[in-house]
């Protein structure tokens, strides 16, 4: 449960601006769609599928690090890490499973698979869009349990584009197909003001000082 008068306390720190910006970007927020990326080794190439995410709406990004583990670069992201949620997986099983028990279809994202181009996607089905390692792209694991298959119309000689480039303009063409249908896409009112306290959270400085001075002077 959300202390809502918390919550209203910690927004009275923060500038009018500030919080118009919050409820702007909030209602541009979805979780209708997910990312995820698997085992990806260029650190920079994690960071700005991060930020696209951010960038174009998408509230939750799946990082699958099986045999890659690294911190989120946080020059190349801007600061995007501190607003869309980063959900960590060791195995990529178990971020499937995660996914599928949320309704999550699978979508591989490949050039060479022969199934849907992506101006053809159904946008309506929830989904996660997963992007694979650089040179080897996705794990016979994803490609075995994907529900689809997604590529990128290309007429160059090259067969791929950089993952984050993909992942950009997917994200892109998905979320504005998306935005005109009559589906429900946005958070709910509980996860908006999940996200409201997270960013006062991320944003005040002395966060836990003024929590602990306000519970203090609420007995």
């Amino acid at each position: 449960m959300i202390d809502i008068k918390l919550l209203q306390h910690l927004e009275t720190y923060l500038t009018e601006q500030r919080l118009a910006r919050f409820e702007q970007v909030l209602n541009q927020r979805t979780k209708h769609f997910t990312v995820a990326t698997e085992d990806v080794y260029q650190l920079h190439n994690t960071s700005a599928v991060i930020r696209s995410c951010d960038v174009f709406g998408i509230q939750e990004v799946n990082i699958v690090e099986e045999t890659n583990t690294k911190r989120i670069d946080r020059e190349i992201a801007m600061g995007a890490q501190k607003w869309v949620d980063l959900n960590r997986f060791h195995s990529v099983n178990d971020c499937i499973t995660t996914l599928k028990q949320k309704d999550y279809q699978i979508v591989a994202t490949t050039p060479h698979a022969k199934d849907c181009e992506l101006y053809d996607f159904d946008v309506t089905k929830k989904s996660c869009f997963f992007f694979g390692r650089e040179t080897q792209g996705l794990s016979e694991e994803v490609l075995k349990q994907a529900d689809c298959f997604l590529k990128i119309p290309m007429v160059g000689f090259t067969e791929s584009l950089n993952i984050s480039v993909s992942a950009a303009i997917i994200l892109q063409h998905v979320t504005t197909k998306l935005k005109k249908t009559e589906i429900d896409w946005q958070l709910t009112e509980t996860e908006k003001l999940e996200k409201r306290l997270d960013w006062c959270k991320k944003t005040i400085k002395s966060y836990d000082e003024i929590v602990e001075r306000y519970y203090l002077d609420s007995k």
